[in-house]
């Protein structure tokens, strides 16, 4: 801990090493790359640290640093990270660093205390199970995670909201810090890569053949299959659209494994095996999506704005979805989907079957939620309004001030910049 600190302490940009964003994430910090290649299009040099696999860092040409941290409670691990992250800012030397997700944005306010000038942007993408559940460890936790976000709010520059929902909880429980915060609706998503995606991925017949679905009606979710993203709703939910639409299949696109204590297990998905299927994690999303007639986002928790019901709204799929922070950003009740309650799964199992059922109606929602994220949502709009922001913050930190961060040392658009993986020894 004191040879990071003494490291720290001498922190200064050099060219020769510097990227102008440092962006830390999580484990699928990996679905940022196109964000991260569209602030790289900006102007800007680009790097990345996450706990998730190089290997498609590499192949975009990212400089990317590999770290650990523990996405559940554990305080030493928490100590580990925050010094490793401490080392590794002081190593990049980078001109601002943003971070993504829930425990990089604690942790990575905490470890940049130790590198006095530099900027940190936090974005909130989501509360997470912490602020919505009502179980008796989240409602003890909350208390503390609050204090810890009113503490981290000190050391970070600026604080990005994906809806306004959040960004009020924060400034009513005073988690802000009382500094500036900004509203950037979303991550981005890649309309033309997505298209793209859609079009070069299997085809219906072949994922249909693959996946045992046979001519059957498809209802498909998008998530981690844990119990906060509402799966035990969604299950109870399918056994009732079973009874009354036997020829329904619900596919569910998602992790289960690594979940820890949250995942539902496999003796809960066992018990609908008829008529559900469980895919695990896949790559060919956007070809899933075609193949479905209804996509269904039961979540419980405080979402920032779900990547997964973009993409379903891209694909022009009638939306079921709860009725929480982040969800109705998207879906405008009867207009662009259905809005159910969570943990409703009479109402959620309605909701499906009148989807299913008027056919015509179902479409022309789908029709509305596909404009809406085409305009509102692109990965260009979002990447243009980060870009303002960060450059705002570059040009009034002291330690761009330096020649080595003159404007004429950014990197052209369409300039590679360096690879370089590296994993990060742990603090200690």
């Amino acid at each position: 801990m004191d040879q990071v600190a003494s490291i720290a302490s001498v922190w200064t940009p050099a060219s020769s090493r510097t990227s102008d964003l440092l962006l830390v994430g999580g484990e699928d910090h990996d679905l940022r790359i196109p964000f991260l290649l569209a602030l790289r299009a900006q102007g800007f040099r680009v790097a990345a640290a996450g706990t998730g696999d190089p290997a498609p860092f590499l192949r975009a040409d990212l400089d990317y640093h590999r770290f650990q941290f523990s996405r559940f409670i554990d305080p030493l691990a928490d100590r580990m990270a925050i010094a490793t992250l401490a080392r590794l800012f002081a190593e990049v030397r980078p001109g601002l660093v943003q971070c993504f997700d829930t425990k990089p944005n604690l942790l990575v306010p905490f470890a940049a205390r130790r590198v006095a000038g530099l900027p940190v942007v936090r974005t909130i993408n989501g509360l997470g199970w912490m602020y919505s559940s009502h179980a008796p460890l989240a409602l003890a936790l909350r208390p503390v995670f609050c204090a810890l976000h009113r503490v981290a709010a000190r050391s970070a520059t600026a604080t990005v909201f994906q809806n306004r929902e959040d960004q009020a909880y924060f400034k009513r429980h005073r988690m802000d810090g009382g500094g500036p915060s900004h509203l950037i609706p979303g991550s981005g998503v890649d309309i033309e890569g997505f298209d793209q995606r859609m079009a070069a991925g299997p085809s219906p017949a072949q994922l249909r053949q693959e996946l045992g679905l046979g001519t059957a009606e498809v209802v498909v979710t998008v998530t981690r299959l844990t119990r906060q993203k509402g799966i035990p709703t969604l299950l109870k939910a399918a056994a009732r659209v079973h009874a009354v639409r036997p020829g329904v299949r619900f596919v569910l696109v998602g992790p289960r494994e690594d979940e820890g204590p949250f995942a539902v297990t496999e003796a809960e998905l066992a018990a609908h095996r008829p008529y559900v299927v469980a895919t695990g994690k896949r790559t060919d999303v956007p070809a899933l999506l075609a193949l479905a007639d209804v996509f269904v986002f039961p979540t419980e928790y405080r979402e920032g704005v779900p990547r997964a019901l973009l993409e379903a709204a891209l694909a022009g799929l009638p939306i079921v979805a709860t009725r929480m922070p982040g969800c109705t950003d998207v879906i405008r009740d009867g207009e662009s989907g259905l809005l159910v309650p969570p943990r409703s799964p009479g109402a959620l199992a309605d909701c499906i079957l009148t989807m299913l059922h008027d056919r015509a109606a179902a479409r022309a929602m789908g029709g509305h939620a596909a404009a809406l994220v085409r305009r509102d949502f692109g990965l260009e709009l979002t990447a243009a309004r980060y870009a303002r922001l960060y450059t705002e913050l570059l040009e009034r930190s002291p330690a761009t001030t330096a020649p080595a961060y003159g404007a004429s040392d950014r990197a052209q658009p369409n300039d590679p910049g360096v690879v370089r993986a590296s994993t990060v020894r742990q603090g200690s």
